[in-house]
């Protein structure tokens, strides 16, 4: 199991940040580094955040995509970076210990070398398969995965993304075998998808919302508890396969020596952000679920809760992207 790192302070800091940092701070632009390319849901709703902290920090948060190796090209940067507070990850204590549990000879360690600064969204993905599967639900897919096994591919973005390690626990759960394809940019393999070129894909609701209307894919479950409002048609897959739930949690990171008072700066322009009404329509229109007010240690907490879940399958099933 892992183990929350613990952060100086409280949450009655979140309120009190010195006056001094609020003058002084932020003074340039600030750069929010986006681990993958343009058009999936990370960068849909990452820069969907930005433009909204942009307004009340007074200062540009500007996207600055770096795809690579799930995110640790993205990481690294930040780690290099000034500990200024002007350089943020757009990931979670989640994604990071994917990484790490993937890529044990990484050159930094997220426990060290990355600091929380909140929470802002949660995304079920939803299972969308080719119209050439003979498929109309997802009983009927199970079943027939279960009569062929092992000749029906999907598509991933990136081996220990949770499009890949969501679609493991689908076949865990319902006892089905699948062939993993995975793509360096999220979009090829929303391509190869309409294309037929790969049957089936979990993908992000914010993703997912450009293709609704497209004849050639069919969706089958949304991975969240309930059925999202977006797609009210749609079951959750826990409606069919008892116990299966997987969402994707997305939030900010910042060097760990960034200042506490900035740190705090940054969870509170996060909190103020969501608390927008702009915001939350905008969410609302992508299929994302604005997270509640949280401080970097309650982000702690969560984050880690979904390692939990996602590292011991790693394990298990001995997934490497060395």
């Amino acid at each position: 199991m892992l183990h929350r790192r613990t952060l100086l302070g409280t949450a009655a800091g979140l309120l009190a940040a010195p006056r001094l940092a609020r003058a002084a701070w932020p003074d340039r632009p600030i750069r929010m580094m986006i681990p993958y390319g343009g058009g999936g849901q990370t960068d849909v709703v990452a820069r969907l955040v930005a433009d909204a902290m942009s307004r009340n920090l007074g200062q540009a948060v500007t996207p600055d995509n770096r795809p690579g190796a799930a995110g640790v090209v993205a990481a690294e940067a930040v780690v290099r970076s000034p500990p200024d507070g002007t350089t943020l990850l757009v990931g979670t204590r989640n994604t990071q210990a994917i990484n790490e549990a993937l890529r044990p000879n990484l050159p930094f360690a997220h426990a060290r070398d990355l600091v929380t600064i909140g929470l802002y969204a949660t995304t079920p993905n939803i299972l969308l398969v080719h119209s050439s599967v003979p498929a109309r639900n997802l009983s009927e897919f199970v079943a027939y995965a279960k009569a062929n096994p092992g000749r029906l591919n999907y598509a991933s973005s990136g081996i220990g993304a949770t499009t890949h390690l969501s679609m493991e626990l689908l076949s865990e759960k319902a006892g089905i075998e699948l062939i993993h394809v995975p793509y360096r940019q999220s979009t090829q393999g929303m391509t190869d998808l309409l294309a037929g070129r790969v049957q089936a894909r979990l993908v992000g609701l914010p993703e997912a919302e450009p293709v609704k209307a497209d004849p050639a894919i069919r969706a089958l479950g949304v991975t969240s508890p309930r059925r999202s409002p977006n797609w009210p048609e749609v079951p959750a897959i826990g409606e069919v396969v008892q116990g299966y739930e997987a969402l994707n949690l997305f939030g900010l990171m910042a060097h760990a020596q960034t200042p506490r008072e900035i740190v705090l700066r940054l969870n509170e322009s996060l909190n103020q952000a969501l608390a927008s009404r702009e915001l939350q329509e905008a969410f609302a229109r992508v299929g994302a679920d604005p997270a509640p007010p949280n401080t970097p240690e309650q982000a702690e907490d969560r984050a880690l809760a979904q390692a939990n879940l996602w590292v011991p399958m790693i394990r298990r099933l001995n997934l490497s992207a060395q």
